[in-house]
């Protein structure tokens, strides 16, 4: 197979390759190795890489799972290969070695898919945009300045650029929509519970956090969660059952007359990209135009309680995970183990007590319902999947005076005294004035996708983001697999 042919090919469409045993899943792992070795020195997508392993397991696989024979990536954060790395983008993890498959990661390889290597992500996936200290910055393929997004940026840039057709990926506020967003890909963020958490947690960040894959086509991502959705016994949560297949769903238009509500204003109140609004607007016309209500109504939450319920989460949970880093450092956890901002946060979790925690958790309760409600009115709620395209690589790091001022803060350990004066109020619109969409459907549990559907002047992807009540990733599969038939759509071929 030439190169050229290999890029044009989606998971499930190499995987019908094999499967007629038209190439052999060797062939194909080569091609990727290839593709891999030519594009990651500028793109710094793959941290870790296993091609011996890869290359073994191809000679091994049957053909008989529905990514047989596929070459793809694994995010370097919870889904833990066993025997290899996993430092979720610190150093501090550096020496780490996982003991044993994740459950996600086990029900991945039961579909053939043959894992090539690990991708990178911002230290233990905290931001929008993929610039870890330890490994460096992932830039987007389609302008190496800009960042693809995070925390699933390496993965995203290894799809988009043609490394590989899918890869693994997490969404705890965000991170497989915005990197989608970002890169031109599809990216579909779960009910909550859907995919496997297990066997080493029962939960990611309180239920927030979700597995699953970015790829170019919706019929991959469809194919995948229709192997990935399971009930765990031991799960935290479970979701509403699906009786039917979400592959089968992408190939059914969605019948018209159905009720969208859309909003290109921010939750928190900042400011909106005019591209971010277009893209939102022309994506609003295309479905009137399929014969669909289409209504501009703004979400019935409070945006900036949301922001903030969904901040204490975000420092308890740093805090938490520099606590249970000294289990692995065999010694307390110190400020040099991590970076500046790492530490600063966690200060801040350290400052949160119990009853913010609670009362956040709350919080998250009444969206929820607030949004079944409004659901019972609308299918869909659409927005921009983020409020800016893509900066460009460092534009968002701390400038030199913010530098020394969390250097100061963080080694003198000051997180009561940042909290007293209203820095949570002062991070969440500054963390999250370029990404205020994503964080709703999270705390809710709602499955919510992001879908390429506008480039920029500059040339860079732009994606719109489609909410829809628990338990309807169907209908908004059966959306997407129409709206990538329109000629809005952008392709990566």
């Amino acid at each position: 197979m030439a190169f050229h042919e290999y890029k044009d090919y989606d998971g499930l469409g190499l995987a019908e390759l094999v499967k007629k045993k038209e190439i052999h899943p060797r062939e194909l792992v080569e091609e990727a190795i290839k593709k891999i070795e030519m594009l990651n020195p500028s793109l710094n997508a793959v941290i870790n890489k296993m091609y011996e392993k890869g290359r073994l397991a191809a000679e091994e696989t049957s053909d008989d799972g529905a990514f047989a024979g596929v070459p793809m990536l694994m995010k370097d954060i919870t889904q833990e290969i066993e025997g290899e790395p996993l430092t979720s983008g610190s150093r501090s993890l550096q020496t780490y070695r996982a003991k044993r498959d994740s459950n996600f990661v086990r029900k991945v390889r039961e579909t053939g898919a043959i894992f090539l290597g690990q991708t990178n992500v911002p230290e233990f996936a905290l931001m929008g945009i993929t610039e870890p200290v330890h490994y460096g910055p992932t830039r987007n393929p389609w302008n190496d300045d800009h960042t693809p997004g995070g925390s699933s940026g390496g993965s995203a840039a290894a799809v988009a650029s043609g490394m590989v057709p899918i890869a693994g990926a997490n969404d705890g506020g965000g991170s497989i929509r915005i990197p989608a967003s970002y890169c031109g890909l599809f990216g579909m963020k779960p009910t909550r519970g859907r995919t496997p958490v297990g066997p080493s947690f029962g939960r990611h960040w309180q239920g927030a956090s979700v597995d699953h894959i970015l790829s170019k086509s919706v019929r991959d991502s469809a194919a995948m969660l229709d192997e990935l959705a399971v009930n765990e016994k031991g799960a935290a949560f479970l979701a509403p059952p699906n009786n039917g297949s979400y592959l089968e769903e992408v190939g059914i238009s969605l019948e018209k007359g159905r009720r969208f509500a859309f909003s290109v204003s921010s939750p928190i109140g900042t400011e909106v990209d005019s591209e971010c609004k277009e893209a939102v607007y022309k994506t609003a016309k295309l479905l009137e135009g399929m014969g669909h209500h289409v209504d501009e109504v703004h979400a019935p939450v409070n945006g900036k309680k949301i922001a903030n319920s969904y901040l204490i989460l975000y420092f308890g949970e740093i805090a938490a995970t520099l606590a249970s880093l000294e289990d692995t450092l065999g010694r307390r956890t110190r400020f040099r183990d991590v970076e500046p901002t790492t530490w600063l946060l966690g200060l801040l979790g350290k400052a949160t007590t119990a009853e913010d925690f609670v009362l956040g958790l709350r919080e998250w309760d009444r969206a929820a319902y607030q949004m079944e409600e409004f659901h019972e009115t609308y299918d869909f709620y659409i927005t921009p999947t983020t409020a800016f395209p893509p900066a460009k690589i460092g534009e968002l790091e701390p400038g030199p005076a913010e530098r020394m001022a969390i250097q100061i803060v963080g080694r003198s350990g000051m997180g009561g005294v940042l909290k007293k004066i209203g820095i949570v109020d002062q991070l969440a619109e500054k963390s999250l004035m370029r990404t205020p969409f994503t964080q709703l459907a999270n705390l809710t549990g709602q499955p919510a996708m992001s879908v390429p559907m506008h480039m920029t002047k500059n040339g860079l992807p732009c994606g719109v983001q489609f909410m829809a009540a628990k338990g309807k990733e169907d209908t908004l599969f059966r959306l997407a697999g129409q709206l990538e038939q329109t000629s809005q759509w952008i392709s990566l071929k």
